[in-house]
């Protein structure tokens, strides 16, 4: 660990551009890198946040051909949603770039050719799945088939996404290309490899050696594993035509691979920062390299990234990794393709003003060492009973009171007692006790203590009782009210990399502006005679029916996954052809729809055929208002026999499909048709 670096560079992995931000991102990643980042800043440090879209890879591409768009469309569209989102939830990046710059393109060129011509890579030729109609080699998510595990017919080249095998693509039975649904075919190509297993003893020495109770458990007892199974060569370019196009000659159609040049990412996004100056935040020894992931690119940022920097030879190594654990969602693992997730930029939409509730709770139940789970009921609570019963009634209670006793004007402090002397001793020791957690990346402990500082408050307030002594000893209150508001003007600095839309609110209610870090724990920092603001409310209370609606849009998001992945009901036994002909089906027009008394599930339909005016009982009453139906066509079984049903005789059958769900739906023919026509 560098205890006393000059500078730090922070980054937070690059979200990647094909689909919004969720919660799962924030809790892991971007929330804890955001919260380092700001108390170091008011630490007095100089620090540069950087982060970025990564744009390029399959996924984007794979994207772009469902949306029916160019893959640059896609990352226009999700670059610009996740910035925005990332603004609002209050995410303070230096600079906020993205791997399709030309800046990007530039230095990843430049790295590559600097380990091309250091001779770094080892080139291998493998066969790879090639679509002859397409013309083109592809990738792993191009390629799908049935898994050998489970029989899925759908697997991917890489994955069978329903029982979770790791695969490659000539592991599938009957492969077929996504591009152009035919059978691939197996051909030779070309690639680069940096060859990992050369780096295993620097690897073994620099991290199990080096980082052992440096590094967060999780994070070095996965690199531990990955080193003691063997590290091998992994290719750094790729057949495919969006990407940075390998910069050397006979590499036509092939760019580097996104896992080698998104990490890159961050170099060039400083560069376009810092023109100029970019250089010493990655290069001088005086800098410490602070990586924020999620604990799916621990080995990429671990292992990889410091192979590949260690190859340049040029670049500082990161100093720590803390990477988080996953964030799950009312007891199911967070799914973008489930749609399981609460996503940012319709959180923000639903809670406006809100962001820093959010910022709080995920905070708070932060997966730091194991998986965690986010409720909507656990959110509503932590808002009601921390931040608006704990945090948000000190403030209110100790700003009113000094409007309400001095005028607004912050008191003179009198005679201190043995209580108010241990408070503001407790006080002086927060910044301190917080800093170190931050520093030690213990956010959620941090958060705690930040807390315990509201509690201090709303203690001393509840033990001293000033709305009973100013009728007897107004020069008690005045020192009980003095001391209450410098507790919360140290919470306005303090509470800033947690929450800092709340720290704007305070600095505006108390008229002060923050302090540096380590100043919070002042005693004095508000001077008798200061005047506050008019108090009001940091916090709302959240109602039940606002955390109900969100729990049912999740459970109608589940119930549309149930359905969509609902099996199909087996086919029946073939029958003959002379058999199907003797059915008379005709297109039909109901003329008249009433339900049959004494029944929950029939109606009486009167439909012109055609040939006739005839009655059908139908057992659809729960699914079909009877007007409604009044003037529709439909298909109708005519040579059915005639059945009794409650006292009716009912004269054929409707068609009618049956969903999922057990709903029913009408067969209609597509257009307007005479009635009696035959259905072939």
């Amino acid at each position: 660990m560098q205890s006393d670096p000059q500078r730090y560079t922070v980054t937070a992995a690059l979200p990647y551009a094909n689909g919004p931000v969720h919660i799962g991102h924030l809790a892991g990643v971007y929330l804890p890198a955001d919260i380092y980042v700001r108390y170091l800043r008011a630490a007095g440090r100089d620090v540069k946040f950087i982060c970025g879209s990564d744009e390029h890879g399959v996924p984007i591409t794979i994207r772009a051909q469902k949306e029916g768009v160019t893959p640059q469309q896609v990352v226009d569209k999700y670059h610009a949603l996740i910035r925005d989102s990332f603004v609002d939830f209050g995410v303070s990046f230096d600079i906020y770039s993205r791997t399709s710059s030309a800046t990007h393109r530039e230095v990843s060129s430049g790295f590559f050719l600097k380990l091309y011509n250091d001779g770094k890579f080892v080139e291998q030729t493998s066969q790879q799945y090639y679509d002859e109609k397409a013309d083109q080699f592809l990738a792993d998510r191009y390629i799908v088939g049935t898994c050998p595990n489970c029989g899925n017919e759908n697997a991917y080249g890489d994955q069978c996404e329903k029982c979770g095998s790791s695969l490659s693509p000539t592991e599938l039975i009957n492969p077929r290309s996504m591009l152009s649904g035919n059978q691939p075919v197996l051909r030779d190509t070309k690639h680069w490899y940096l060859p990992l297993d050369q780096y295993e003893p620097w690897l073994r020495e620099w991290i199990i050696e080096g980082h052992k109770g440096d590094w967060k458990a999780n994070v070095y007892g996965q690199c531990k594993s990955w080193i003691d199974q063997g590290l091998h060569p992994r290719a750094v370019t790729r057949d495919l035509d969006w990407g940075v196009p390998v910069p050397v000659p006979g590499a036509e159609g092939k760019v580097l691979y996104v896992w080698f040049d998104a990490p890159i990412g961050y170099i060039s996004a400083t560069k376009d920062l810092l023109p100029d100056t970019w250089e010493t935040y990655w290069k001088d020894s005086g800098t410490k390299l602070v990586h924020f992931i999620g604990k799916d690119n621990i080995v990429f940022h671990c292992i990889i990234f410091p192979a590949m920097l260690k190859a340049h030879g040029e670049y500082i190594l990161p100093d720590n990794v803390p990477a988080n654990e996953f964030l799950n969602l009312e007891g199911d693992k967070i799914s973008t393709s489930r749609n399981w997730a609460v996503w940012l930029h319709e959180y923000l939409q639903d809670f406006p003003g809100k962001a820093d509730v959010l910022r709080y709770v995920l905070c708070a139940n932060a997966p730091e060492t194991k998986d965690n789970d986010f409720t909507w009921k656990d959110f509503q609570a932590r808002n009601n009973n921390e931040l608006l019963a704990t945090f948000g009634n000190f403030v209110n209670r100790a700003v009113v009171l000094t409007h309400k006793y001095f005028g607004g004007k912050i008191p003179a402090r009198n005679e201190l007692t043995d209580f108010d002397q241990e408070v503001l001793q407790q006080l002086s020791e927060f910044p301190t006790r917080i800093g170190q957690l931050i520093d030690n990346y213990r956010f959620r402990d941090a958060l705690a203590e930040l807390l315990n500082l509201a509690r201090l408050g709303n203690k001393y307030l509840a033990d001293t009782e000033p709305w009973k002594l100013i009728k007897t000893d107004e020069s008690r209150v005045a020192t009980i009210l003095n001391i209450a508001l410098q507790i919360t003007a140290s919470l306005t600095t303090l509470v800033e990399p947690f929450l800092p839309a709340t720290s704007a609110k305070l600095e505006a209610m108390l008229q002060i502006e923050k302090t540096a870090w380590y100043a919070a724990g002042n005693p004095d920092a508000l001077p008798a005679g200061h005047q506050v603001g008019e108090a009001f409310l940091l916090f709302d209370k959240i109602e039940d029916a606002t955390v109900e609606a969100q729990v049912q849009k999740l459970l109608d998001t589940k119930k549309a996954n149930q359905l969509a992945s609902a099996p199909v009901t087996p086919a029946k036994e073939n029958v003959s052809f002379d058999d199907f002909s003797r059915m008379d089906l005709r297109i039909g027009t109901i003329i008249a729809a009433e339900k049959v008394a004494k029944t929950k599930k029939l109606l009486k339909l009167t439909i012109d055929t055609g040939l006739d005016e005839r009655t059908i009982v139908s057992g659809i009453a729960e699914f079909f208002i009877p007007e409604a139906l009044v003037g529709q066509q439909v298909m109708v079984l005519l040579n059915l026999a005639p059945r009794e049903i409650k006292g009716i005789e009912s004269q054929g059958m409707l068609l009618l499909a049956e969903n999922a769900d057990g709903s029913l739906a009408l067969m209609q023919p597509g257009q307007q048709t005479r009635n009696g026509s035959v259905v072939l």
